[in-house]
């Protein structure tokens, strides 16, 4: 029997459908529906349904007032009834309900803002390594059509308008962009920015003053001014308009998802440079912008009241009228102080803190902090300071920080976020732009993992499987969450280990054919691809649940379990059965954890990923093909496929035909 025959002989549509396969695919089909390899008992119903379904619908679209024929065969009892033909599998594996994974359930969007994980890009300007690659505002417009939902802008003084007497200090300004160099100055914040330079007018030699031209803010022509500029300070990065990236959020934010997006401001702007971004902000995203609330904010809104709604995260400063009285109150919100075990401060210091903060002078004007109403950023302290149970504040780490926090605070640092926004960033010595682990730090609660988007490594891929089809927010899971509407109470001490229930796994995979897989980034020779398929699973470290060192420090690693299959020539291989398995797998967390077909990825437990990796096997290190990457929670037994992505992240033609089974208990 050839591979373009069906089990009987076939009507033109299954002939149609059956040129969609690949000759390997097509034959498994035909043995599936032949029964040589029978469907499980629960894939079977839902084949049923489906043909039930498509009869009803299909008879409901016919002109025909006759009243309906009875199918050929009995569909009643889906759960006995195992006859099918082959059109009928064939329309079903080529549907939605043939793929392994698991459409997204539409998420509850009634919670607090802090009760979502949210899918965010760090340093969202950059089209490649940190160091010297361009800045422009495609970026932007990648990542929001991509399902991204907080989106970093780092802004700086723009190039004054000015004469020569400027290019000396000009010129010492572009030295400063080569300190990268150093080992000292890898981090984007460090060494004072242009902006607060003494803008004074210059003098000649002989001590004559020259005409000073205007600040740039107080100029009423936009094309006359300097306006802020975009760009990884002191290094090679070039610079794109502050303007033309927030018309290009503006363009593209809400296309694909009317979920809110936050903006996460870094400024290193001066304060006239500062007034322009407000003017610019307050022109372009008019309308989208979050208002303030009626009283002062006491709990975080919904995601659902923030649809097609702009947030913007920017450094608080208290308004100069608020008094101490007012502070201190703002300081201490209805939600309540915890006492905690790691505040060894007494309320006379807390009352020292607030007031010294409020008389250290910002470097933030009043306009612009305003602007962030839901999202205001506190630099972080610790964890017993009185700004962390302001409602409305963000916490943002570094990699190395948040795990120190881990090691010293691990149970409180989980408790607080459970109701409290905090952003995790990549450290500034990725200078290539690659990635952290974002499931260590789902796993502790933190709410915005900021990646390296330009980089499609193991950080990008574990994303994709968290975020797939969500529209860029996702519920936590329930024992993640903090408080629901109308409750008050202070930050409980439930801890990571105590907040889900932890389960084993068995999964075995059968890997049976393969057709259209990408070739690598470059290669066009299809004769001479030999793809294997690399799967890994990534789960929770019991040291990520008692607050111990965390082996490689929260580092995009390979998974601690890592199978593959034998080295096969095309883009349509046969992989005959081979099959996968990890067993009696302990600790997974369905919701937390993921499964990947491809290569490498990080690791979990009580967040299970699975990663699928294409490689091209060849002498020297194997090049990337394709990939998936599938929350465990929404990987379907059974006979599926696997949709494959490109290396570039982008979807393809490419799909695996496998056999998945799984056992949680």
């Amino acid at each position: 029997m050839t591979s373009q025959q069906a089990v009987s002989t076939p009507d033109l549509s299954t002939l149609s459908l059956s040129q969609t396969f690949s000759p390997a695919v097509f034959t498994y089909l035909k043995s599936i529906a032949s029964h040589e390899h029978p469907l499980p008992a629960s894939q079977l119903q839902e084949l049923q349904t489906f043909i039930s379904t498509a009869n009803h619908d299909t008879l409901s679209q016919s002109p025909s007032h006759e009243p309906p024929q009875s199918p050929p065969h009995k569909r009643e009892n889906h759960t006995t009834d195992s006859r099918f033909s082959l059109k009928d599998l064939l329309e079903y594996m080529t549907s939605p309900e043939g793929d392994a994974m698991m459409p997204f359930v539409d998420t509850d969007l009634s919670y607090p803002i802090s009760n979502y994980f949210i899918n965010s890009s760090h340093n969202t300007y950059l089209t490649g390594n940190q160091l010297y690659s361009e800045s422009s505002t495609d970026a932007y417009t990648n990542v929001l059509l991509r399902g991204c939902r907080c989106i970093e802008i780092d802004v700086w003084d723009g190039d004054e308008k000015a004469s020569s007497v400027d290019s000396e200090e000009k010129g010492e300004e572009k030295k400063h962009r080569f300190w990268p160099h150093f080992p000292r100055s890898l981090s984007p914040r460090r060494g004072k920015p242009s902006s607060e330079k003494d803008h004074t007018v210059a003098q000649s030699s002989s001590g004559a003053e020259t005409l000073s031209l205007p600040t740039p803010w107080q100029s009423a022509s936009t094309a006359a001014r300097a306006e802020p500029r975009v760009l990884h300070g002191y290094t090679l990065t070039k610079e794109v308009s502050f303007r033309e990236v927030c018309v290009a959020v503006r363009e593209a934010a809400f296309i694909n998802s009317e979920l809110p997006v936050i903006v996460s401001l870094e400024v290193h702007a001066g304060k006239e440079q500062q007034e322009i971004m407000v003017e610019i902000i307050e022109q372009t995203w008019k309308g989208m912008l979050v208002g303030p609330p009626a009283d002062e904010c006491e709990q975080l809104p919904s995601p659902g009241e923030l649809r097609r709604k702009i947030l913007i995260k920017v450094k608080y400063v208290a308004p100069e009228k608020v008094n101490k009285k007012a502070a201190m109150k703002a300081a201490r919100p209805s939600m309540g102080r915890r006492k905690s075990s790691l505040s060894s401060s007494s309320d006379s210091d807390n009352q020292g803190s607030v007031d010294a903060k409020k008389a250290k002078k910002s470097s933030i004007i009043e306009s612009l902090s305003a602007l962030g109403v839901y999202t205001r950023s506190y630099h972080f302290k610790d964890l017993s300071a009185p700004e962390s149970t302001v409602p409305c504040h963000v916490f943002s780490l570094s990699e190395k920080k948040f795990m120190d926090v881990h090691e010293s605070h691990g149970p409180t640092l989980f408790s607080h976020n459970r109701n409290y926004l905090m952003r995790a960033f990549p450290a500034g010595t990725r200078v290539t732009s690659s990635n952290l682990d974002p499931a260590v730090f789902w796993r502790k609660g933190v709410q915005i993992v900021a990646l390296n988007w330009q980089k499609f490594d193991a950080g990008v891929m574990l994303n994709e499987g968290m975020f797939a089809g969500s529209g860029g927010w996702v519920l936590k899971p329930r024992g993640y969450r903090g408080q629901s509407r109308g409750q008050h109470s202070g930050v409980s001490d439930e801890s990571q280990a105590d907040a889900i229930a932890h389960q084993t796994l068995s999964l075995s995979i059968e890997f049976l054919a393969g057709q259209d897989l990408p070739l690598p980034i470059g290669d066009h020779k299809q004769a001479s691809f030999s793809p294997y398929v690399k799967c890994e699973l990534h789960v929770e470290k019991p040291e990520e649940r008692s607050g111990a060192i965390i082996e490689g420090g929260g580092r995009s690693t390979n998974g601690e379990y890592k199978c593959q299959t034998k080295t096969i020539r095309g883009t349509g291989p046969d992989f005959g059965g081979e099959r996968v398995n990890f067993l009696d797998v302990a600790g997974v967390a369905a919701e937390l954890s993921f499964v990947s077909m491809l290569g490498k990825c990080p690791r979990l437990t009580g967040v299970l990923i699975l990663r699928f990796k294409i490689q091209d096997d060849e002498i020297g290190k194997d090049d990337l093909a394709a990939w998936a990457c599938i929350r465990l929670d929404r990987l379907k037994e059974g006979y599926r496929f696997v949709r494959l992505l490109d290396a570039n992240g982008d979807v393809s033609q490419g799909m695996l035909l496998v056999r998945i089974s799984k056992s949680l208990f």
